[in-house]
């Protein structure tokens, strides 16, 4: 576990990703999958509790993620930390982009009645790309800080897509997410940034989507989180997986990174 100061929240290392508990169209995975049904997911999950994980991130652009999740921790809320996020959609086969105060709004509202909660850990912008122009001319963190000052969510910021993007969303919000991993290593001043500015960093596709291959002499999945957790200002990464070895697998490899071992 890791404690986000600025925000006074703890969350485990290793985070479980749902995407794939909601959508399988239009990914970027190695292998075609079927959804889980709500006992695989509700296996799953006890597991990931077992294991010390209490992060959960999901989005409504990840289908019936949201919705499956709110069904199954039903009386179960506050062993976890919801991060969902605002601003894409999926809607037949297509991502649909609005970032407006009243689409955030709408969004925030439709995710607290479907997670079946009445206030949101860590709300995310899911950019678009246009980082910057999202931060300065959407003013996209103000509208979630008003949410944040009613109590409605606890931490806010962006997932981004951009060096710039990802450095304005440190100087302006509580938390960056930023692809890091053997492939993409262009936005690691940003999580050193955020270090410096002690902001959380979470790290989403640490294993590019399942496309990392044989990368070293040891198993790639361990020197992938080898790799991202090398990374001083790392608070946790994020793991999409439906299967609980991996997940296992995931874990185990992160407490011996973390322990020196």
């Amino acid at each position: 576990m890791i404690t986000l100061n600025n925000v006074n929240m703890t969350v485990s290392r290793i985070g479980l990703g749902t995407v794939k508990f909601g959508r399988n169209q239009g990914v970027k995975y190695p292998h075609p999958f079927s959804l889980p049904t709500d006992l695989a997911i509700q296996e799953l999950l006890s597991r990931a509790q077992e294991l010390g994980i209490n992060l959960l991130d999901t989005a409504p652009a990840y289908g019936t993620s949201e919705e499956r999740l709110g069904k199954l921790l039903t009386g179960k809320r506050s062993d976890w930390v919801l991060c969902t996020k605002v601003g894409e959609e999926f809607i037949d086969g297509q991502s649909h982009f609005d970032f407006s105060a009243t689409a955030i709004q709408k969004s925030i509202e439709r995710s607290l009645k479907r997670l079946k909660t009445d206030y949101l850990d860590i709300v995310l912008v899911h950019s678009n790309g246009d980082d910057v122009d999202l931060i300065e001319n959407k003013l996209v963190f103000e509208t979630l800080g008003s949410f944040k000052k009613k109590g409605l969510i606890r931490a806010f910021g962006m997932s981004t897509k951009t060096i710039e993007g990802g450095m304005l969303a440190v100087d302006h919000s509580d938390i960056v997410m930023v692809t890091y991993n053997f492939l993409h290593t262009e936005e690691r001043p940003v999580i050193a940034y955020a270090h410096e500015k002690q902001k959380g960093v979470f790290i989403k596709k640490a294993f590019a989507s399942g496309h990392l291959e044989k990368i070293s002499a040891e198993d790639p999945i361990q020197a992938a989180m080898r790799f991202v957790f090398a990374e001083e200002g790392v608070s946790s990464v994020i793991v999409g997986t439906l299967n609980k070895t991996h997940l296992e697998q995931n874990a185990c490899h992160a407490s011996m990174l973390l322990a020196g071992i």
